[in-house]
């Protein structure tokens, strides 16, 4: 009788929950972001929901894979001040690239959250550019601003006075017109955990043998300056009573920051965190050499690199590659990494006679070394070169002005876990630029 009634009807399976963003793991999600194209694409995404925020901010190993897989984005170059009351501002347009338009568009690249004071002229002057903070100062208000146009993050400063500087430094009574002091210069100190947490500091070198280096720190809990009691560097043997008074601008990196002597073949270096000076010896060739042929940056990898040219003639002119590390016998010194011919960066449909190409270097920047091409007074490039792919790519051309500050778009704090922002607390909001960032269509 059963057999009548043929088989029952095969139970029906439940229907399968549908799949949502969320339950994508980070391992993947990390595996696709890295497939972006720029640092830009990556916020947008990141910032899109918190799925995807929480995977880029929970992966230090997935932010050192993107920065070795993508270029260092410049979003364009700040000239040096001249008659303006602000640094002038010229941005990367690139069309093609609507998120690299956005997060130029959305920032505050015109300083207008800058302090502004009728009387200020030239108002503000650049002194620094580092991890994507502006340093400026304005000898008209006697301010220091430390002011990332990105985030439009803004602290200022007032100026350290010269009593302070002088302060209870000199070892015996000596009239002013004896101490000569080289104009201020001013760094920003970051945090190694987060970049959101920095000192600002004030460095000045003078022609006293006893104290050649005085290091004031802005404190943020006193609201002062303070002198620090630093051990004095370590003085070359051949110190001549002025070898002190001649240091090319300070050049920053990695918790250090390093100063070329102008005549002599070393480096002074400030250790941000042990407060300590110490001497980094250079080839002796090196000794005399035009600032603009010389310029201290990083690898791909995080090792200390030291990129010089022998001319600036593009000719006869050959980029040279140092980078400092151990040899076979564990003695850390100047390797020679690579060479390259200057004329390897000249375009041949513009280059006229020997005379008139010219090629400085700009900065060295996460293993890519950004040149200066002076065609003649009226054509100016600036392109990028990979020192491990030997990769160019134009940036600017005929529209470069050196001296300029290339403007390098940092890792966004809001894209990093750390104790300041916990990875389990991700709000989407705070950040102007972010928010314009994401109604960009």
């Amino acid at each position: 009788m059963a057999s009548d009634l043929g088989q029952p009807p095969p139970a029906k399976c439940p229907p399968r929950a549908p799949t949502t963003i969320t339950d994508i793991g980070d391992d993947l999600l990390c595996e696709i972001f890295l497939l972006l194209p720029s640092l830009p694409s990556l916020v947008r995404a990141a910032l899109a929901c918190r799925t995807f925020l929480h995977a880029v901010r929970s992966s230090r190993a997935f932010r050192r894979r993107f920065r070795a897989l993508h270029h260092p984005q410049l979003l364009g170059f700040f000239r040096e001040t001249g008659r303006e009351a602000i640094p002038p501002f010229v941005p990367v347009r690139r069309s093609s690239d609507p998120d690299l338009t956005a997060a130029v568009s959305g920032s505050d690249f015109f300083l207008f959250r800058l302090p502004e004071d009728s009387d200020s002229t030239p108002g503000w002057e650049l002194k620094c550019c580092h991890d994507g903070y502006l340093g400026l100062a304005n000898n008209v208000t006697e301010q220091i601003a430390a002011y990332n146009p990105l985030t439009q993050a803004l602290h200022l400063f007032p100026q350290p006075l010269r009593e302070i500087l002088s302060k209870g430094l000199f070892p015996q009574p000596q009239r002013p017109k004896e101490i000569r002091m080289e104009v201020l210069e001013f760094h920003i100190l970051f945090s190694e955990e987060d970049q959101r947490v920095f000192r600002m500091a004030c460095v000045q070198f003078r022609n006293i043998s006893k104290v050649p280096v005085c290091v004031a720190v802005f404190s943020p809990a006193t609201r002062e300056w303070q002198v620090l009691p630093w051990p004095a560097p370590p003085q070359p043997v051949d110190d001549d009573g002025d070898d002190w008074f001649g240091f090319c601008p300070g050049m920053q990196m990695s918790g250090f920051v390093y100063w070329k002597h102008k005549s002599k073949a070393y480096l002074l270096v400030l250790d941000n965190v042990t407060q300590q000076f110490s001497r980094v010896n250079l080839p002796h060739f090196l000794g005399k050499i035009d600032p603009t042929l010389f310029k201290l940056g990083q690898t791909k990898g995080g090792k200390l690199c030291m990129v010089t040219a022998d001319d600036s003639d593009a000719n006869i002119g050959t980029l040279v590659v140092h980078v400092w590390g151990a040899d076979d016998d564990g003695v850390e010194k100047w390797m020679l990494e690579d060479t390259f011919p200057l004329s390897t960066f000249i375009d041949a449909d513009k280059y006229l006679t020997e005379d008139d190409t010219t090629v400085q270097i700009e900065a060295v920047i996460d293993g890519f070394v950004y040149l200066s091409i002076k065609y003649d007074d009226y054509a100016e490039s600036l392109i990028s070169f990979c020192l491990e792919t030997a990769e160019l790519n134009t940036l600017f051309d005929d529209t470069y002005a050196s001296p300029a500050y290339p403007y390098i778009m940092s890792w966004p704090p809001s894209l990093v876990c750390n104790k300041v922002s916990p990875c389990l607390k991700t709000p989407l909001e705070g950040k102007p630029w972010n928010l314009r960032y994401l109604a960009v269509d």
